[in-house]
């Protein structure tokens, strides 16, 4: 469904458009700086224009990923639900990066779509923790909340994942302009490196 080749494969990521009140339009600057660190660190062809899809949309399937983010409620119809299913079984990635608050609301709405399934915690050993910049202790902490550790979720179906949740970790605020948030650099390089190791697995397995 998709290239092998990360120095040569131009892609696009689509930023969900999700209903249910929830701010998917949350951190505006995040993905134009990734997709910029990711062409620099990695020398891939990316295109950096933010592209918006909704879930129910067939033109879904020509993104490798589909990326969503906000504060709140998530909301899938049925429609979409089935769309966000077939969409991942042929070979795409959901990135549910929680902004603090979305986390209970997006476990309900993937259990919509995958109910034979559990989100189920990524081990340390996980690939996806060590494909070009080494993680040994997991998804790095990027924005404290409530005092909890930083925790990568997925599904996973026939060896392969299909969705992956970022819990008490705010990757998309380490994306963000450095004034928004005043990140220190070292913290900021840490939300670009694990997203990088995050689009290579996805690209390349």
């Amino acid at each position: 469904m998709y290239g092998q080749n990360h120095s040569t494969y131009s892609f696009k990521v689509g930023k969900l458009k999700y209903d249910g009140g929830g701010d998917w339009y949350a951190n505006p600057s995040s993905l134009p700086n990734f997709y910029r660190y990711f062409r620099q660190n990695t020398k891939g062809l990316i295109h950096l224009e933010e592209e918006i899809v909704e879930p129910g949309s067939p033109s879904i399937f020509q993104y490798p990923m589909v990326y969503m983010t906000g504060h709140g409620n998530v909301l899938f119809h049925p429609k979409e639900v089935e769309n966000l299913r077939k969409y991942m079984l042929a070979g795409g990635v959901l990135l549910a990066d929680d902004n603090y608050g979305m986390f209970p609301y997006i476990k309900r709405e993937i259990k919509k779509i995958f109910p034979e399934y559990e989100l189920t915690e990524l081990s340390f050993q996980h690939p996806i923790f060590h494909k070009q910049f080494n993680f040994p202790n997991g998804l790095p902490k990027i924005h404290e909340h409530d005092g909890k550790p930083a925790q990568l979720f997925g599904i996973i179906h026939e060896g392969r994942i299909l969705c992956l949740v970022t819990y008490e970790c705010d990757l998309g605020d380490g994306w963000e302009d450095p004034e928004v948030h005043k990140d220190p650099e070292e913290v900021r390089q840490k939300a670009f490196q694990m997203g990088t190791n995050i689009l290579l697995y996805v690209l390349l397995h």
